[in-house]
Protein backbone atom coordinates (compact mmCIF):
# COMPACT_ATOMS: atom_id res chain seq x y z
CA UNK A 1 0.00 0.00 0.00
CA UNK A 2 1.11 3.53 -0.79
CA UNK A 3 0.45 6.46 1.53
CA UNK A 4 -1.09 9.62 0.05
CA UNK A 5 -2.08 13.04 1.29
CA UNK A 6 -5.04 14.93 -0.15
CA UNK A 7 -5.47 18.71 0.11
CA UNK A 8 -9.16 19.44 -0.49
CA UNK A 9 -10.82 22.82 -0.99
CA UNK A 10 -14.60 23.08 -0.63
CA UNK A 11 -16.17 26.38 -1.70
CA UNK A 12 -19.71 27.69 -2.03
CA UNK A 13 -20.85 27.64 -5.66
CA UNK A 14 -20.68 31.05 -7.37
CA UNK A 15 -24.46 31.31 -7.63
CA UNK A 16 -24.94 30.62 -3.90
CA UNK A 17 -25.04 33.54 -1.45
CA UNK A 18 -22.05 33.48 0.94
CA UNK A 19 -23.15 35.50 4.01
CA UNK A 20 -19.84 34.91 5.82
CA UNK A 21 -17.88 36.14 2.82
CA UNK A 22 -20.20 39.14 2.47
CA UNK A 23 -19.62 40.05 6.14
CA UNK A 24 -15.84 39.81 5.70
CA UNK A 25 -16.04 41.94 2.54
CA UNK A 26 -17.87 44.61 4.55
CA UNK A 27 -15.27 44.44 7.32
CA UNK A 28 -12.49 44.96 4.77
CA UNK A 29 -14.04 48.35 3.94
CA UNK A 30 -14.08 49.24 7.65
CA UNK A 31 -10.34 48.45 7.80
CA UNK A 32 -9.60 50.76 4.89
CA UNK A 33 -9.19 47.84 2.49
CA UNK A 34 -12.07 48.69 0.14
CA UNK A 35 -10.07 47.39 -2.84
CA UNK A 36 -10.68 43.85 -1.49
CA UNK A 37 -14.04 42.68 -2.81
CA UNK A 38 -16.13 39.56 -3.34
CA UNK A 39 -14.63 37.50 -0.49
CA UNK A 40 -15.78 33.85 -0.56
CA UNK A 41 -15.18 31.62 2.45
CA UNK A 42 -14.92 27.86 2.27
CA UNK A 43 -13.17 24.91 3.92
CA UNK A 44 -9.71 23.45 3.49
CA UNK A 45 -9.40 19.78 4.45
CA UNK A 46 -6.23 17.70 4.65
CA UNK A 47 -6.36 13.94 4.97
CA UNK A 48 -4.06 10.96 4.61
CA UNK A 49 -5.00 7.61 3.14
CA UNK A 50 -3.45 4.39 1.92
CA UNK A 51 -4.25 2.87 -1.45
CA UNK A 52 -2.68 0.42 -3.87
CA UNK A 53 -2.36 3.01 -6.66
CA UNK A 54 -2.72 6.74 -7.21
CA UNK A 55 -5.86 6.06 -9.26
CA UNK A 56 -7.40 4.13 -6.36
CA UNK A 57 -6.48 6.94 -3.94
CA UNK A 58 -8.03 9.50 -6.29
CA UNK A 59 -11.26 7.47 -6.43
CA UNK A 60 -11.41 7.21 -2.61
CA UNK A 61 -10.93 10.96 -2.12
CA UNK A 62 -13.52 11.66 -4.84
CA UNK A 63 -16.00 9.42 -3.02
CA UNK A 64 -15.29 11.10 0.34
CA UNK A 65 -15.83 14.54 -1.19
CA UNK A 66 -19.06 13.60 -2.95
CA UNK A 67 -20.60 11.70 -0.03
CA UNK A 68 -19.39 13.55 3.06
CA UNK A 69 -17.09 16.53 2.72
CA UNK A 70 -19.04 18.68 0.24
CA UNK A 71 -22.74 19.45 -0.13
CA UNK A 72 -22.90 19.21 -3.92
CA UNK A 73 -26.12 21.23 -4.09
CA UNK A 74 -24.39 24.29 -2.62
CA UNK A 75 -20.65 23.61 -2.82
CA UNK A 76 -17.97 22.62 -5.29
CA UNK A 77 -14.67 20.97 -4.46
CA UNK A 78 -11.22 20.41 -5.85
CA UNK A 79 -8.25 18.49 -4.51
CA UNK A 80 -4.61 17.71 -5.02
CA UNK A 81 -3.19 14.32 -4.22
CA UNK A 82 0.44 13.55 -3.48
CA UNK A 83 2.37 10.52 -2.39
CA UNK A 84 3.99 10.83 1.05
Amino acid sequence: MIKFQAEIDVMPKKEILDPQGKAVTGSMKNLGLSEIQNVRIGKHITLELEAATETAAHEKVELACKNLLANLIMESYSFNLKQI
